[in-house]
Order: structure tokens, then C-alpha cells, then sequence
């Protein structure tokens, strides 16, 4: 078995801190890790669940997938993570079984982990990124 654990839930939202106050007034949760992701064109905020975490993504620039992916079906879920303990054999794993990789090799993600993203159209439409802690 290549996955480990869910790593996150992504949630695409439009004002990030009004999801950050949100989800602290609603569950009492803190952000537990927060960063920029220049190369992909948002902020994120990471609440942990357990051992996994939700990731609330906002776009930092109107050209970015995340801005796009809320231009065209509005906010809320996004992506799914997967945590792998190798994330390039786990794409290629995926796209032995007929995966459509976005990433075509893994890349720096943020918290300093190793990613990957997978297309929804050969993953039954969800779109999975791969994280390697």
C-alpha cells in the first residue's frame, strides 16, 4: 500500500481569514502552519485534524488555478492529499494504472515536503496531490 494517511482536505475559499475565523468559531480550531506559495498562486492555512490537516487555500493572483477553479464552480473542495513515503513512486505508480499527472515529477510543496498533483480526469474527478513528508 503506497498511502500512508490523508495528509489534507483542500478548501478553496476566497477571503482566507474569514475561513480561518470560521473554522475557529465553529470548531475552536487554530491554524497550526501558514504560507505563501508564490509558485502556485496562493496563501493556505493548515488546521490539524488528528494527524491530517485542513488546508483553507485562497488565490494571491487572478491567474492562479485556485482563482480560476473558484472563478469557475465557486468555493469549497478543492483537492484531497494523500501522505506517501515516496512521492515519485507513488506518481508512477498512478500513472502505471492510468493516472493523468499534472506534475510530470515531484516538486517542493510547502512545509518542506515533497508533492505531486494528479489531473481528476484519470483519478474518477477528484484531483489528488501526493505529499511526501
Amino acid at each position: 500500500m503506497l498511502l500512508t494517511e490523508i495528509d489534507h482536505v483542500a478548501i478553496a475559499v476566497r477571503d482566507l481569514e474569514a475561513a480561518v475565523d470560521y473554522h475557529r468559531r465553529a470548531f475552536g480550531a487554530t491554524v497550526e502552519h501558514r504560507e505563501t506559495v508564490d509558485r502556485d498562486g496562493v496563501e493556505e492555512a493548515l488546521v490539524a485534524v488528528a494527524d491530517s490537516y485542513i488546508q483553507l487555500i485562497s488565490p494571491t493572483r487572478p491567474d492562479s488555478p485556485v482563482a480560476r477553479f473558484i472563478e469557475r464552480r465557486g468555493e469549497g473542495l478543492h483537492h484531497v492529499g494523500y501522505r506517501v513515503a515516496d512521492c515519485a513512486t507513488a506518481l508512477a505508480a498512478m500513472v502505471a494504472a492510468g493516472a493523468t499527472p499534472i506534475d510530470r515529477e515531484p516538486r517542493p510543496g510547502s512545509r518542506g515536503t515533497t508533492i505531486a498533483f494528479v489531473h481528476p480526469k484519470g483519478s474518477f474527478g477528484t484531483l489528488i496531490e501526493l505529499v511526501q513528508e
